[in-house]
C-alpha cells in the first residue's frame, strides 16, 4: 500500500527491455511506489510489461532494438526517448543498460532533469571496438557528467571509468549488483550422480556460451556420464547472439541439454553440483548469486564482475577467459572426491545473504531519491 508522501515525485525508469526492469529492479519499483512516488517504466515491449503494470507502475513502449547499431535506428531511439520525456515531464530519471544510460542520460541532462545512471556491466560497448562503440564510450562520459550518482556493480568497472575520464570519482558509487531476494533462494542438498554442471545465460558469445559447450565436449570425452545443462533464451537481439544454425548443431550433438528460457531457475539450480559462467565481462552476475544462495559454488572467468561474484578457493573457482581448455581443466578438478562441494556451497550461501541482499540496493535508491526531492 502506497504511503502519503508530501515529496511524491514522478520517477521514470529507462531500460532496453521490460524484462530487465522486472527481473532486476521490481523490488525497487515496488519500494518507490510504496513511498508514494508515481513510477513510469520506459522500455521495449515484451511480456514483462504487464507484470510491471501489475506492480503499480505505468509502462510506456520505447522504440529500441538491442542488436541495432545503425545510426538511423539509434537516432530513432534517441528521439523516442526525447518524445517520452517531453510528454511525461518526469521529476527524476533512473537509467539502466548502456543505451539508456547514454541516450536518456544525455536528454535528461539537456532538460535539467535530475537523473542517476547505473552501470550494470560494460558489456558489448567495451568488449568490441567498432567506430560506433567508440562513439558510445565518449558519449557515456558526457552523460555521466550530469548524473547525480553513477552506480557501479564492481570496482574494476568503476576504476576503468574513472581512469578513462568517463565519470568523476566523487559521483561514482558501488552497489552489490542489482540485489537478490535471498528469501526466494534457499540452500538445497546437491543431487545424486551424475555430476552436473549448469550455465544460465542468454545464448550470446559474450557470455562464454561457446566455451561452455566446447569444455563440455572435452570433459565428456574423459567422463562420459557427466551432465551439462545450458538454460537460457536463444535468438536474442545482441551483436554476439549465437545463430539458430549453431544452436541446432549443438542440439543434434546432444553434449549439452538445452531447455531454452525458463520462468523459474530454481529447479534447475537444484539439479546441478556446480554453476558455470565463463562470461567475457559482467557487472555483478545475478545467476552466480542465485546459484550461491542455493548452496552451489561456481566456476567463473577471471574477468571484472565475475571474479567479484565468488571468493576464489572458498566459494568458487576461476578459469581463463575465452579458454575452453582452462574451463574444462577446472571442471575436472572440482569433480574430484577430495573437493568438499558442500563446504564451498555453504560459504557461498552465507556470503550472498551477508553482502548481496536486496535491502542494500533498495535503500541506496531510496536515499538518492530523497536527496533529489
Amino acid at each position: 500500500m502506497a504511503t502519503n508522501n508530501s515529496n511524491s515525485k514522478h520517477i521514470i525508469l529507462c531500460s532496453n527491455t521490460a524484462w530487465y526492469l522486472f527481473n532486476f529492479h521490481r523490488y525497487t519499483i515496488s519500494a518507490l511506489i510504496d513511498q508514494g512516488h508515481r513510477v513510469t517504466c520506459i522500455a521495449s515491449y515484451d511480456r514483462h510489461a504487464d507484470k510491471l503494470e501489475n506492480l503499480g507502475a505505468k509502462f510506456v513502449v520505447l522504440a529500441i532494438h538491442g542488436a541495432n547499431t545503425r545510426m538511423l535506428g539509434e537516432l530513432s531511439t534517441f528521439f523516442d526517448v526525447m518524445r517520452c520525456f517531453i510528454k511525461l515531464r518526469p521529476d527524476m530519471v533512473l537509467n539502466f543498460t548502456i543505451k539508456m544510460n547514454v541516450y536518456a542520460g544525455l536528454f535528461a541532462r539537456m532538460l535539467r532533469i535530475p537523473y542517476i545512471n547505473n552501470i550494470s556491466g560494460l558489456g558489448t560497448a567495451f568488449i568490441h571496438n567498432s567506430a560506433f562503440y567508440r562513439l558510445i564510450r565518449r558519449l557515456y562520459g558526457v552523460a555521466n557528467a550530469g548524473s547525480y550518482t553513477v552506480f557501479f556493480q564492481n570496482p574494476d568497472d568503476l576504476e576503468e571509468f574513472v581512469l578513462n575520464g568517463l565519470v568523476s570519482f566523487d559521483r561514482a558509487r558501488l552497489l552489490p549488483g542489482s540485489g537478490l531476494n535471498v528469501s526466494q533462494f534457499k540452500p538445497s542438498p546437491p543431487p545424486d550422480a551424475p555430476f552436473t554442471f549448469l550455465m544460465i545465460a542468454r545464448l550470446i558469445a559474450d557470455k562464454g556460451v561457446r566455451e561452455f559447450v566446447n569444455a563440455a565436449k572435452i570433459v565428456r570425452a574423459r567422463y562420459p556420464s557427466t551432465r551439462f545443462i545450458l538454460v537460457g533464451p536463444g535468438e536474442v537481439e545482441n551483436k554476439s547472439a549465437i545463430s539458430r544454425q549453431e544452436i541446432g548443431q549443438w542440439e543434434q550433438e546432444s553434449i549439452v541439454e538445452m531447455p531454452g528460457a525458463v520462468s523459474d531457475v530454481r529447479p534447475w539450480l537444484k539439479e546441478c553440483h556446480v554453476f558455470v559462467l565463463p562470461s567475457y565481462r559482467e557487472g555483478m552476475p545475478r545467476a552466480v548469486l542465485e546459484a550461491a544462495a542455493m548452496g552451489r559454488p561456481a566456476i567463473v572467468a577471471d574477468v571484472p564482475g565475475c571474479r567479484q561474484s565468488i571468493v576464489a578457493g572458498q566459494t568458487g573457482w576461476l578459469c581463463k577467459v575465452r579458454d575452453a581448455e582452462s574451463l574444462a581443466e577446472q571442471m575436472v578438478a572440482v569433480m574430484q572426491p577430495e573437493v568438499d562441494l558442500a563446504a564451498y556451497g555453504a560459504r557461498a550461501a552465507e556470503r550472498v545473504k551477508r553482502e548481496f541482499s536486496n535491502d542494500i540496493v533498495i535503500r541506496a535508491y531510496l536515499d538518492c531519491v530523497k536527496a533529489l526531492a
